[in-house]
């Protein structure tokens, strides 16, 4: 009877201590959520409290903006094309894949796009600029380090598609509306963007020419944002000054800090602006429904 009343009391001291971790450890993982929450707390306070000010700064700003130009606080409007304006309808690597595999095109879209970018971020050896004309000799050397796939019938092929109606779509459905309406409230628009000269019939394609006065485009101006000459180039086109324009781009280096450069305003689509709606109302141009 003393081996099992010891085995009892054993097995009743370990169940104790059982109980006693799970308990300590219960607490000890409450403790740390409860410091989880408070960290929490303190970083949305601390985003709030600098939204607040982002908002209260903006809304300074549009006010002195105001008291200078009027109710309208930029007589232009400046647009960066592609990933602003439009976008690839679909990914690019994808094209380049389903395009290529009639030409022996192996790699995946994953490597096509680290190969794309790897090749787009690197000084490009032909010319200071990317788009000279009409761009072949860049793109060129873009499809064969993508795809490692030389074959010019291919190239022409991915080429030509970039030119039509299907290869891309607005970023904004509602942009045409809104256009219409900065037009009508004397707001002059231009396209600023680092292309080559396929840009001013792609946006004939488009059916989107029409909404602006002016199209600066590298491959014509010979100068490619972020450079200065190209944002002044467009203010030239539509007669007025740097600092009576604001420019819209989704890139901070090319499109804001290249803008700013130049004397203009700038907004960073997809930050400071979510579409061209809300473009036209921080300009104090009201857009009404179609």
């Amino acid at each position: 009877m003393a081996a099992p009343a010891l085995r009892s009391a054993a097995a009743r001291a370990r169940a104790a201590a059982l109980s006693r971790g799970r308990w300590l450890g219960t607490s000890s993982a409450a403790k740390r959520e409860r410091e989880r929450e408070r960290g929490r707390g303190r970083d949305k306070e601390e985003e709030e409290e600098r939204t607040g000010w982002e908002l209260s700064a903006a809304r300074e700003y549009y006010d002195y903006r105001k008291s200078i130009y009027g109710d309208v606080t930029h007589r232009a409007l400046l647009v960066d094309a592609v990933g602003t304006l439009v976008v690839p309808a679909q990914p690019t690597a994808q094209v380049y894949k389903s395009i290529g595999e009639k030409y022996g095109v192996k790699y995946s879209e994953d490597e096509i796009l680290m190969r794309y970018r790897r090749a787009y971020e690197q000084p490009w050896g032909g010319s200071r600029l990317r788009y000279v004309d009409d761009g072949r000799p860049f793109w060129q050397h873009i499809v064969t380090s993508s795809t490692g796939c030389s074959d010019a019938q291919y190239f022409e092929e991915l080429y030509q598609y970039f030119m039509t109606e299907k290869a891309w779509k607005l970023c904004d459905p509602d942009a045409e509306n809104v256009f219409k309406a900065l037009r009508r409230a004397g707001v002059k628009t231009a396209v600023v963007s680092n292309f080559d000269t396929r840009l001013r019939p792609l946006l004939q394609t488009l059916k989107c020419d029409h909404w602006f006065d002016a199209v600066a485009v590298s491959a014509e101006v010979a100068a490619e944002k972020p450079n200065p000459t190209i944002f002044l180039k467009a203010c030239e086109l539509l007669g007025v000054k740097p600092e009576e324009a604001v420019h819209v781009g989704d890139d901070r280096r090319n499109d804001i800090w290249g803008a700013r450069d130049a004397g203009c305003d700038a907004w960073l689509w997809g930050s400071d602006v979510h579409s061209f709606k809300e473009v036209a109302e921080r300009i104090g141009v009201e857009v009404t429904d179609k």
